[in-house]
């Protein structure tokens, strides 16, 4: 049987190389019980080597804060990049779709060529001005209160523009993904508006970089089985590309 130290160096050599840690898993690899483990990770916490969450631990603090867009836009750009070239081609001749709002999103927008003629739904100010000056591109802004942050409307004004449409996808920009919590965003608003357009959308893909696994926001937008695509970078890590495909999820690396 490992020594405590032998313990610890196990547990953080495993958050470094994978992200996150299950309390259950790690207990059956060293063959101890849960409760050691959970012993394990709170000694760990309190030298500050890692954050503790219901039933597993991460590197860093899995909350992720409300941050402006202009300054997410200046994180992982060349991955954004990617993502958006990749969920670029998504998109067929004559579509129809709609996207919420962030960094991702207008990296997104950026990569759009319409095939045809391209109708597009978003809450995101940034993303229309992108594409405002292709000629085939029907955009139909929202309206509703005007969030700084985000450059991006939300509210009760907001989700009644959808009440009388639909889209085949929706291309959700997110600020965490994590398998047992779900898919978040830091804004309690904008979940309540990224779950209504999922109910209006056949489909939905999330763009998201790697750096956005394990991690939540303070709104929950929904399950992870609730998910059809999820879009990212080489960063993600092999257990949780396992544990996005084993939720039935369609993993797409760039």
């Amino acid at each position: 049987m490992l020594s405590i130290a032998e313990r610890h160096k196990y547990i953080l050599e495993v958050l470094n190389k994978e992200g996150f840690i299950k309390v259950i898993d790690i207990a059956e690899l060293l063959n101890v019980t849960t409760v050691t483990i959970r012993k394990d990770l709170k000694l760990l916490e309190q030298k500050g080597l890692l954050y503790r969450t219901h039933g597993s631990a991460s590197p860093v603090n899995p909350h992720t804060g409300d941050r402006n867009v202009s300054e997410k836009e200046k994180i992982n750009i060349s991955e954004k990049k990617r993502i958006g070239i990749v969920a670029a081609q998504l998109i067929e001749e004559n579509d129809s779709i709609i996207m919420n709002s962030g960094s991702t999103i207008c990296t997104f927008a950026e990569q759009i060529k319409a095939k045809g003629q391209l109708m597009v739904v978003t809450a995101s100010l940034k993303a229309t001005l992108i594409l405002c000056d292709q000629e085939n591109i029907n955009i139909l802004q929202l309206g509703g209160n005007f969030r700084r942050r985000s450059m991006s409307v939300i509210g009760n004004y907001t989700l009644g523009f959808l009440n009388d449409i639909t889209c085949s996808k929706l291309f959700l920009g997110v600020d965490g993904v994590d398998p047992d919590f779900g898919v978040t965003t830091s804004n309690l608003e904008e979940a309540e508006l990224n779950k209504a357009m999922m109910g209006i959308a056949l489909k939905t893909i999330v763009l998201c970089d790697s750096s956005k696994f394990g991690r939540k926001g303070f709104g929950k937008i929904c399950n992870l089985d609730k998910i059809d695509t999820i879009i990212t970078d080489a960063g993600i890590s092999p257990s949780m590309a396992k544990a996005i495909e084993d939720a039935g999820i369609e993993l797409i690396i760039t």
